[in-house]
């Protein structure tokens, strides 16, 4: 039985999408007539439908490429997308082609908890600081290939940082400030950042939260590893820097608009690049080991990026994108290249919650004109648990919303349906799915197809989405047997957006062994996810079934289980011998939760009072355990369930949890 529809577009062939079928029409002497169609020709086609996507959403280059793909290019090894080009993502984003851009218009907004501190960036103040800033990381020895690393919240100056670094030919890494040091440790020192940006403070739900204790202990341990530069951005005027203190430290210190005003007063030049130059380090969740450093390309972001919003999410420069992200979470980076499309960009920072409870972010998409709005499935299911119905306060004026994605968890389809009512009913409403490794999306939206309770809209252009039987052995992947049963999601085909490799030793062969191993010749993905459509239509609408591996998602805050062991061995060695961290989610559970369950070790000592040789465990405990875990990660990773595992932890016979 079908799911049931609640949305359709009014006038899909005024669509981009629509406009791009007819193009494929009339360029190759086709006839699609549908998104299915359309979806078949792109993976049967994949040199030819990422030529034409680089040309119809318009990609700024100094030089064309030579060839799209290679002949019969596989997977693994990463093919080499667009060879001979030469651009630069950070040009393609401020100087955006096929989009008509006013230089005096509204490019970024900032925004906080604190409604006086709204902070309007045009496109021309925005190249302006580019332009200053890549000077002055050129100045103190930024070159292309360098790191530049942001412990920084979502605000103009990250962007700013961001933009800069790719503007050199950089590699940017950002994480958000709510995490611990040991988590800034964890991933910064494996790529060893020559310059830090850091906030000085955040404000969040309702506090000033000063972050130079934190900035402080991450410098000293990256010092050790060739931190040459730290830039403190100033966020909080009523909280010290602590710019003497990283200065006793060794490195240079500088405030962000100080930095800025020591750039040379040089034009704003764009290194040219190929297009698989490395861009950004993002992180997996460290499921077995430390977060392994993600490398992503310029080219195979920036057009892979392109498709989505300029196809899939109809954006243009009469839109406005809010996406409630941190700059350690891909959406962060998805968000931010709307600007290739001419779009505007406000930049959110603080809770959701607050200065007014469950209308704070409605009241901004109202006040700001907000037309795509972006966050989690948590959030959604929050305001449906409480009843919030944005629509129906005659303070707000929502009417110039087009679209809500979600993503992070599966939307139930019940908060499908309480969106609708919620929300002005002319929406877009997305469920999308992808991820940290493709720094894009497998799931997207469409504008040429209906929106059904529970389901992701359709399977991305060009992505040659399959699903496997899970039972299936390495070396014979078989496609599920009926063609909406469950099972494993898999790519078959490249795609520009696949990682480059790992950064560090072995960065090939991890990259490999990450999504590779299992099926090889085939990218598997680690969801489990089944074709909503039972014909098994081309491109047809999903419904994700949650992880088929053993990452942990509570809240939509994607992480590994060996972050929380490796807190335990550190701060907890006397105490707990052993642990297993896995995630639960019931039929009735709107969201996962972690369960830590912990081994306490022996005590040597007489008269413990536990009766079984090994140390109590205690309320106590469980409070210390809790306050590492929100103090050294963050807040959302602190279990749910934190218990004594009596019996021991299950392993397999080669010792595996």
């Amino acid at each position: 039985m079908a799911a049931a529809e609640l949305w359709r577009h009014e006038r899909p062939e005024a669509t981009q999408m629509w406009k791009f079928l007819e193009h494929v029409n009339s360029k190759y002497g086709l006839s699609l007539s549908d998104y299915s169609e359309l979806y078949s020709w792109s993976v049967d086609n994949v040199a030819e439908f990422w030529a034409e996507v680089w040309h119809f959403t318009g990609i700024k280059a100094s030089r064309q490429y030579d060839q799209v793909l290679p002949p019969g290019a596989p997977m693994f090894p990463r093919p080499d997308f667009f060879a001979g080009a030469r651009l630069n993502f950070a040009e393609n984003l401020l100087f955006p082609a096929n989009a008509d851009v006013d230089e005096s218009a509204t490019a970024v907004v900032t925004a906080t908890e604190d409604e006086s501190h709204l902070a309007e960036t045009s496109w021309a103040e925005l190249r302006d600081q580019v332009r200053r800033c890549s000077n002055a990381l050129r100045a103190v020895g930024v070159k292309e290939n360098s790191v530049v690393a942001g412990f920084v919240a979502n605000h103009v100056q990250a962007l700013v940082a961001l933009l800069s670094a790719a503007a050199l030919g950089a590699i940017w890494t950002g994480i958000s400030p709510d995490n611990g040091v040991s988590a800034v440790l964890d991933r910064l020192v494996q790529i060893r950042p020559q310059v830090l940006f850091a906030d000085n403070a955040a404000l969040y739900n309702g506090k000033e939260w000063s972050g130079k204790a934190k900035t402080l202990e991450v410098v000293e341990e990256l010092k050790k590893h060739g931190l040459e530069q730290v830039v403190v951005v100033k966020g909080l005027p009523n909280i010290e820097t602590g710019l003497d203190e990283i200065s006793a430290k060794g490195v240079n210190a500088a405030e962000y608009e100080a930095f800025l005003n020591s750039a040379p007063d040089s034009p704003l030049v764009f290194a040219q690049l190929p297009p698989s130059h490395p861009l950004y380090i993002l992180y997996s969740s460290g499921t077995t080991g430390l977060p392994k450093a993600i490398v992503h390309t310029a080219a195979g972001t920036l057009l892979q990026h392109k498709k989505e919003h300029f196809l899939h999410c109809s954006l243009s420069p009469a839109s406005r994108m809010l996406y409630y992200t941190t700059t350690s979470w891909m959406m962060h980076h998805w968000s931010v290249s709307a600007l290739a499309c001419g779009a505007s960009l406000v930049l959110y920072s603080g809770s959701p919650f607050k200065p007014h409870g469950y209308a704070s972010l409605p009241r901004l998409l109202s006040s700001l004109r907000v037309t795509h709005f972006g966050t989690s499935a948590a959030y959604l299911t929050t305001l449906e648990a409480n009843d919030v119905r944005p629509v129906s306060d005659p303070s707000l004026d929502l009417s110039a919303l087009e679209a809500i994605y979600s993503t992070a968890a599966p939307l139930p389809p019940s908060t499908f349906s309480f969106v609708y009512q919620a929300f002005p009913a002319k929406i877009n409403l997305a469920s999308i799915t992808g991820g940290t490794d493709i720094i894009s999306l497998f799931g997207a939206p469409c504008p040429l197809l209906p929106v059904r309770a529970g389901e992701v809209q359709c399977a991305g252009l060009g992505m040659a989405v399959g699903v496997i039987d899970s039972a299936s052995p390495a070396d014979d992947p078989r496609p599920v047997a009926p063609a909406d049963a469950p099972g494993e999601l898999v790519c078959l085909k490249p795609f520009p957006s696949q990682p480059l490799t790992f950064f560090g030793p072995e960065g090939q062969a991890r990259y490999r062994a990450a999504y590779f191993d299992r099926f090889p010749g085939l990218w598997h993905h680690g969801d489990f996810v089944r074709a909503a459509s039972p014909a098994g239509t081309a491109g047809g609408p999903l419904v994700m079934l949650g992880r088929s591996d053993g990452v942990l998602k509570p809240a939509g805050v994607r992480f590994g289980s060996a972050e929380i062991y490796n807190l335990l061995a550190r701060f907890f060695a006397a105490e707990v011998a052993d642990a297993v961290c896995v995630g639960r989610r019931r039929p009735q559970d709107r969201d996962e939760t972690v369960c830590l369950f912990v081994v306490m070790a022996e005590d040597s000592s007489s008269g413990s009072g536990s009766g079984s040789g090994r140390r109590p465990f205690d309320d106590a405990l469980r409070r210390r355990i809790a306050e590492v875990i929100r103090r050294e990660l963050s807040p959302r990773h602190v279990p749910g369930v934190i218990e004594e595992a009596k019996g021991g932890v299950p392993k397999t016979v080669n010792g595996k949890k």
